[in-house]
C-alpha cells in the first residue's frame, strides 16, 4: 500500500499539520488491517484500488472536523477508515458500471479482476466498512445505512434521464448530492460527532460536507473535459465517451444559439468513435457553458465556505478549532482550484 496521502493540505498551522499527518497515518494502519484477508488473492484484490493511493480526502475532511472539538481519538480514526473503506468499495462498483479501464492511473478493478469478483470485493468492503462503524455505537450505524441507502439511490437516478417535468440541472445536482455530498457529509459528521461537538456543530459540518461534495463533484467533472490526458487519471472525455451528460453538457443542450448546433448533434451521437468524440471535446472545452458551469461550482463551494461563519465567530484567534475552521475553508478553495 503506498505510504501515505497524496492530498496536499490544506493551509494548517505547523501544529495542525503535524495532527493531521499523524491521524492520516494511523488511518492508513487501521485500513490495511482491515483490509486485509487470510486468503492471498482476496487480500489482494481489496488492496488492489487503496493501493493506487488515492487523496485519502474524506478521512481528511473528519480529522479537520474533529478540530472542532476535542480532536483526533480513537473513534474518529475509526469513524474516518470506514468512510473510506465505503468510498473504496463504491470505486469497486463504479468500474463496474462505467466499464473503466483505468482508475487513479492504474488498471480498475473490473479490468484486473473482472466484473463478478469486482462486484464482490466492493460488497466485501462495504461489509468491513459496517463492522468498523458498528463499533461505534447505534447512530454512527443508522448514519452509514442511510448513506449507503443515498449513495445507491444516486447511482441508479444517475444513469436515468431526468423525469418529465423536472429541469435537468436540478435533477443533476441532486444526483451529485446523493452520489458524491453524501458520503463526504458523513466524514465531516463524524468528525465532529466524535470528537464531542455539540449538535448544533455537527448539523452545520453535515451540511457543510454535503455543499463541498457537491462542488467536488462539479469540479471533477469539469476537469474531465479540460484535463490533459492522463492528468486526471483517466483519459480526458471519459464522460462524453460514456454519454454522460454533467453539467457543461446540459447546459449546451439548454443553448438556443444556431451556432451550437453542431456541438449539439455530437452530443446526441455515438462519442465512441473516437473521431467524433474528438471534436466534440474540442468544441466543448472552447465553449461557454465551461465558464458558465465553474461559475456554478463557485457558487455552491461559496455556500460551503458560509456554512462554516457561524463556527468562526467565537473562537480564539490560534485555538486548533480557529485552525481547523481556516483549514477547512481553504479545502473548498482547494477542491474547486485543483488541477488533477
Amino acid at each position: 500500500m503506498q505510504a501515505g496521502p497524496t492530498l496536499a493540505l490544506p493551509t494548517t498551522s505547523p501544529e495542525l499539520t503535524e495532527r493531521l499527518l499523524g491521524g492520516l497515518a494511523a488511518v492508513d494502519a487501521l485500513l490495511r488491517s482491515v483490509v486485509d484477508h487470510e486468503d492471498p488473492f482476496i487480500a489482494q484484490a481489496s488492496m488492489h484500488l487503496s493501493q493506487a493511493g488515492g487523496k485519502r480526502f474524506r478521512p481528511m475532511l473528519t480529522l479537520l472536523a474533529a478540530e472542532l472539538g476535542s480532536g483526533v481519538n480513537g473513534d474518529v480514526v475509526t469513524a474516518a477508515t470506514g468512510v473510506e473503506l465505503t468510498h473504496l468499495a463504491s470505486l469497486y462498483h463504479d468500474d463496474v458500471m462505467d466499464e473503466a479501464d483505468l482508475r487513479r492511473g492504474v488498471v480498475s478493478a473490473n479490468g484486473r479482476y473482472g466484473n463478478s469478483d469486482a462486484i464482490l470485493v466492493g460488497d466485501l468492503l462495504f461489509g468491513k466498512a459496517s463492522e468498523l462503524v458498528a463499533g461505534l455505537g447505534p447512530e454512527a450505524v443508522k448514519i452509514q445505512a442511510q448513506t449507503f441507502v443515498r449513495l445507491c439511490s444516486g447511482q441508479i437516478r444517475d444513469a436515468r434521464p431526468a423525469p418529465d417535468g423536472a429541469d435537468p440541472i436540478d435533477y443533476y445536482l441532486g444526483v451529485l448530492a446523493d452520489k458524491t455530498g453524501v458520503l463526504i457529509a458523513t466524514a465531516a459528521r463524524y468528525g465532529a460527532m466524535f470528537s464531542g461537538c455539540p449538535p448544533e456543530t455537527v448539523d452545520i459540518m453535515g451540511l457543510f460536507g454535503e455543499r463541498l461534495g457537491v462542488a467536488f463533484q462539479l469540479a471533477d467533472d469539469l476537469l474531465d473535459i479540460s484535463s490533459a490526458s492522463g492528468e486526471s487519471g483517466k483519459e480526458p472525455g471519459t464522460d462524453l465517451r460514456e454519454g454522460v451528460a454533467t453539467l457543461p453538457v446540459l447546459l449546451v443542450r439548454q443553448s438556443n444559439d444556431p451556432g451550437d448546433d453542431r456541438l449539439k448533434e455530437l452530443l446526441n451521437a455515438d462519442l465512441r468513435d473516437d473521431a467524433l468524440h474528438a471534436e466534440a471535446l474540442g468544441l466543448l472545452r472552447g465553449h461557454r457553458a465551461m465558464d458558465e458551469a465553474r461559475e456554478r461550482t463557485n457558487t455552491v463551494a461559496l455556500q460551503a465556505r458560509e456554512l462554516l461563519a457561524p463556527l468562526s465567530g467565537s473562537l480564539p484567534a490560534h485555538s486548533p478549532a480557529h485552525d481547523s475552521v481556516t483549514a477547512l475553508s481553504a479545502l473548498v478553495a482547494g477542491v474547486v482550484n485543483r488541477a488533477g
